[in-house]
C-alpha cells in the first residue's frame, strides 16, 4: 500500500491516453511543463504590467521563449540518453522473454541505473541457467534426462569425423520397481534412487552419458567401444554394484536390475527413440530370463514382445469372462503317503489358445496390477473350495495359496485375509500362505509386522523357494513362519548333484532345529522321495504324486479316499 501511494504520480500521468504506454513521455511531459513555468510566468507578468513599452515587452518575451525552448530542447535531449539505461533494460527483458535472449547490458556502473542493468543481466543469467538445469536435468537424480542425452549423442555424433563411430545404448530397469515402491515410503524410495544414481556414476567412464529416463529406468549412451567385450563387461560391472545392499534410513534394502542393449549400425542416421525403443525390448526379454540379467536386441526379441502385448491386452477382462480356473496339485505327508494339503494354481483357459501356463501370464498381471485382483479372486475361491469339501464330509486338509508381492504390501491385507474366512466359514488354520523370500526381504520390519497380523489370525504361513533368495539365518528366525518349502532346483538333481543335495540336507537340519515343517518341490520320481522322506522331511508336492487338476478331480480323489480308507496312488490323477 505504501508503494502504491509512493506511485500517485505516476498513476496520474498514465490516465492520460497518449502518456499510458511511454515511461519516457511521461518523464518529457512533466520536463517540458516544469522548464515553461517560467516562461508563461513571465508572460503573465508583461500582460498585467504596464512597466515596459510594447517593444521591449515584445523584445523580453522573445529572447524568453526562444532561450526557454533552446533548454528544453537540451534538457530534453539530456534526458532521452538518461532514460537509455531503463529503455535497455525494459528491451532486454521483452527480448528474453519472447526470444529467450541473454542481454548484453553493461555492469560496469555503481549508480541506481547501472545496478538495475547489472542486477537485471545478472538475474536473468541465472533464471536462465535455472531454466536450462529444469529442462535438462532430473530433478530426483541430477542426472540429465532424456532430451539432454539426446542432444549431447546428436552433438557428439556431429562432430565426429568418423562416419562408421557406432554407439552403445543401454537401458537399466530395477527390477520389480513397483512392488518395491509399495514397500517403501516416498522418501525412502527417493532415496534408494539417489543412491542408484550415484552407484551408476561411479561405473560409467567420462565420456560415457547417463541419464535417467523415468522413476525406475536409467539410459547408459557409451560412444566409445573399443570391442562388444567392453560392452558386456559394463553391464556385469553395473549389475554387479547394484546387488550389494542400500543402507537407507538404517534400513538395508536390496534390489536387483535387468540391462537392455542395442548398437547403431554403422552409417546409419542416429534415432535415439528407435534405440531406446530397442534397449528396451532387450530389458524386457533380459526381466522375462530372470533377475540380474543382461540382454542385447535382435529382431526376434521384438517379435515376442508382439506376442507378450497381444497376450496382455487379452488378459484384461478374463476374470470377468470367467477363464480364470485354479487348478490344485496334491500334497503328500512323505512318511505316511496321506495327502494333507493342496496347493491352488492358478490357470487361464483361453477360448482359442487352450490352458496357458501361468508362467506366461503371471509376469504379466504383475506388470500391470492384474495380479492383485486375480490373486484375491483365487484366495477367495480356494478357501470357498476348501470349506466345500469339508461341508460334504471328505477329510479336511490345509490350503495352500501364493501371495504375490503386491499382494502382500496391500494395506488391508490381513482385513481382506480375515473377511475371506468370515465369508467362506473357513478356520485359519485350514489355509497356509505361501511367501516368498525376494520381497519379504525388501522391507524387513513392515514385511515381519505383516507376517505376524497373519500368524496371529492362525493361519499358516510358508516360506516359499527357499534356498534361493537370501536364506538369512538372521531374518529366518524373525520371520514367524509355520513351514520351509524346498524349491524344485534342489530337489530335481538331489540324487545325481552333491551340492543339491548338501543344500537340501542343510535346509532340512535348520528347518528342524528351528521346529518349522518342511515341504519339497518338484518330486518327480521314486528316488528323491526316497531320499527326503530318508532325511525327515515332513511332506512333498510334484507330478510323482499328481499333476495339477481342477477341483472335481480331487473331489473325486478325496472320495476314493476316504472309501478306501488309505492313501490312494495320485501319480494317474489327471
Amino acid at each position: 500500500m505504501q508503494l502504491n501511494h509512493k506511485l500517485y504520480l505516476y498513476s496520474t500521468l498514465n490516465n492520460f491516453r497518449f502518456l499510458n504506454k511511454s515511461y519516457t513521455a511521461k518523464i518529457m511531459s512533466v520536463v517540458f511543463l516544469g522548464t515553461h513555468i517560467p516562461l508563461l510566468t513571465l508572460i503573465f507578468s508583461c500582460v498585467i504590467s504596464n512597466s515596459y513599452s510594447r517593444q521591449m515587452t515584445i523584445q523580453i518575451l522573445a529572447t524568453t521563449v526562444f532561450a526557454t525552448l533552446v533548454g528544453t530542447a537540451a534538457t530534453l535531449y539530456a534526458l532521452h540518453h538518461l532514460l537509455l539505461p531503463i529503455n535497455l533494460t525494459s528491451a532486454s527483458l521483452r527480448d528474453y522473454l519472447n526470444n529467450k535472449t541473454l542481454p548484453s547490458l553493461p555492469t560496469e556502473f555503481a549508480d541506481e541505473a547501472g545496478t538495475l542493468m547489472a542486477d537485471t543481466s545478472q538475474a536473468l543469467r541465472k533464471l536462465n541457467e535455472l531454466i536450462d538445469y529444469i529442462s535438462n536435468y532430473d530433478e530426483l537424480t541430477g542426472l540429465p534426462n532424456r532430451e539432454l542425452l539426446e542432444e549431447r549423442i546428436h552433438q557428439t555424433i556431429s562432430q565426429s569425423q568418423d562416419s562408421q563411430r557406432m554407439v552403445a545404448v543401454m537401458v537399466l530397469g530395477i527390477d520389480d520397481f513397483t512392488g518395491m515402491s509399495h514397500a517403501l515410503e516416498r522418501e525412502q524410495c527417493n532415496l534408494l534412487l539417489r543412491a542408484v544414481a550415484q552407484r551408476l556414476t561411479s561405473c560409467v567412464a567420462q565420456t560415457d552419458i547417463l541419464a535417467h529416463l523415468n522413476a525406475d529406468e536409467f539410459a547408459i549412451a557409451r560412444q566409445e567401444i573399443p570391442s562388444f567385450e567392453s560392452i558386456i563387461k559394463l553391464s556385469q560391472l553395473l549389475l554387479a554394484t547394484l546387488n550389494k545392499p542400500f543402507l537407507i534410513q538404517g534400513n538395508h534394502i536390496r534390489l536387483t536390475a535387468s540391462v537392455g542393449i542395442t548398437i547403431n549400425q554403422p552409417d546409419s542416421i542416429l534415432d535415439l527413440d528407435q534405440l531406446l525403443q530397442q534397449a528396451h525390448i532387450a530389458l524386457y526379454q533380459a526381466k522375462q530370463q530372470g533377475r540380474s540379467q543382461y540382454q542385447f536386441y535382435s529382431p526376434d526379441i521384438n517379435t515376442q514382445l508382439q506376442q507378450r502385448l497381444a497376450l496382455e491386452n487379452e488378459l484384461h477382462g478374463a476374470l470377468e469372462r470367467k477363464e480364470i480356473v485354479v487348478y490344485y496339485q496334491p500334497i503328500i505327508n512323505l512318511q505316511t503317503g496321506k495327502m494333507t494339503a493342496v496347493e491352488a494354481l492358478v490357470r487361464w483357459q483361453h477360448p482359442i489358445r487352450g490352458l496357458i501356463s501361468p508362467t506366461e501370464f503371471i509376469p504379466i498381471a504383475e506388470a500391470n496390477g492384474l495380479i492383485e485382483k486375480i490373486g484375491e479372486w483365487v484366495l477367495r475361491t480356494a478357501c470357498i473350495q476348501n470349506r466345500a469339501w469339508q461341508l460334504a464330509g471328505l477329510p479336511p486338509m490345509r490350503m495352500s495359496v501364493n501371495l504375490s508381492a503386491r499382494q502382500f504390501e496391500q494395506a488391508n491385507l490381513v482385513e481382506l485375509i480375515h473377511q475371506i474366512m468370515q465369508e467362506s466359514g473357513l478356520q485359519p488354520s485350514y489355509l497356509e500362505l505361501e511367501v516368498t523370500e525376494s520381497f519379504l526381504m525388501t522391507d524387513i520390519n513392515h514385511s515381519t509386522k505383516i507376517l505376524k497380523q497373519l500368524r496371529e489370525l492362525g493361519v499358516w504361513l510358508a516360506l516359499d523357494d527357499f534356498g534361493t533368495g537370501y536364506s538369512s539365518l538372521n531374518y529366518l528366525k524373525r520371520f514367524p513362519v509355520n513351514m520351509l518349502k524346498i524349491d524344485r532346483s534342489f530337489v530335481q538333481d538331489i540324487a545325481s548333484n552333491p551340492d543339491s543335495a548338501a543344500v537340501t540336507d542343510a535346509i532340512i537340519a535348520l528347518a528342524k532345529s528351528l521346529q518349522l515343517k518342511i515341504t519339497a518341490e518338484g518330486i518327480e520320481d521314486q528316488q528323491q522321495r526316497h531320499y527326503l522322506q530318508q532325511r525327515g522331511c515332513h511332506e512333498g508336492q510334484g507330478y510323482y504324486f499328481g499333476v495339477p487338476v481342477p477341483a472335481e478331480k480331487i473331489t473325486e480323489l478325496l472320495q476314493q479316499k476316504q472309501a478306501m480308507g488309505y492313501a490312494p496312488p495320485l501319480a494317474n490323477v489327471a
